[in-house]
């Protein structure tokens, strides 16, 4: 069995996120860049996979070769190649401009499942997933809290808002996972060692057959017109309790007047 797992560098959750005002984009090259904490799941599962099934597991990223030691972090959970698509005409891609360029690198590689977190820390448009299964016209099983492969089918519990939902696919499938479904593990040291070696292959927008005017900004369906710097952080306000009871009249006075009540 064939397992690819897309993975995706975003800006340091902890750190600020600043707005390039030429493009409207987040300006990735100022900000320290990491794995997307949510991919940290799907790798695990693809880890899984490969432990239960004796699959072979590839990581596939989509961005600027600055981006390749995101990829190395990827490698070194224990997966076992990495497909890299990197080209300057992705850039400013919205989601679907991202689903159209991993859709077509899946094209040309072999596989029977593709794992993704289910949205990544900088967009979390839950929308690239699902939008790679249509494109591709294979099933698309979203939300999985487990997951399963029996056989040529993969059989998922779905999370929803009142619990969850048993569903299945056959493979070839797409599947996206949420931070329920597992513990991450750690990378080890020999890991991340042998993960400098593994084989990673580079391609253009070229190498697998996308339009550079189907994507990058010039392509985006999506378009932010403007932006503003978020304000600094004002003092809290502070309600005293003398024991009249005034006090709780204030409280409910201002949570009224902030719309949490």
């Amino acid at each position: 069995m064939k397992v690819i797992v897309p993975v995706k560098r975003v800006p340091d959750t902890a750190g600020d996120k600043p707005i390039d005002p030429n493009d409207r984009t987040v300006d990735r090259d100022s900000v320290e860049s990491v794995l997307c904490p949510v991919n940290e799941f799907s790798i695990e599962e693809g880890v899984r996979l490969k432990e239960k099934h004796g699959a072979e597991v590839t990581v596939l990223l989509v961005g600027p070769d600055s981006a390749q030691p995101i990829v190395r972090k990827a490698l070194s959970y224990g997966l076992d190649a990495a497909v890299q698509v990197s080209d300057e005409g992705i850039a400013g891609s919205d989601a679907l401009g991202t689903a159209r360029v991993i859709a077509k690198a899946l094209e040309s590689m072999e596989w029977d499942l593709v794992v993704f977190g289910n949205q990544s820390a900088d967009a979390r448009t839950c929308l690239v997933p699902a939008a790679v299964a249509e494109l591709l016209g294979v099933p698309s099983l979203t939300f999985a809290r487990y997951l399963e492969v029996d056989g040529d089918k993969a059989i998922a519990h779905r999370e929803h808002e009142e619990g969850w939902d048993v569903v299945e696919a056959p493979l070839p499938a797409v599947v996206s996972v949420v931070e329920a479904i597992n513990d991450p593990r750690y990378p080890s040291f020999k890991g991340i060692m042998a993960a400098k070696s593994k084989p990673l292959t580079v391609k253009s927008l070229a190498d697998i057959g996308v339009d550079p005017a189907s994507v990058g900004a010039g392509g985006a369906a999506a378009t932010m017109y403007a932006f503003e710097p978020r304000p600094p952080k004002a003092a809290g306000t502070v309600v005293e309790d003398d024991g009249s009871g005034a006090a709780a009249e204030q409280l409910a006075d201002w949570m009224t007047e902030k719309k949490f009540v």
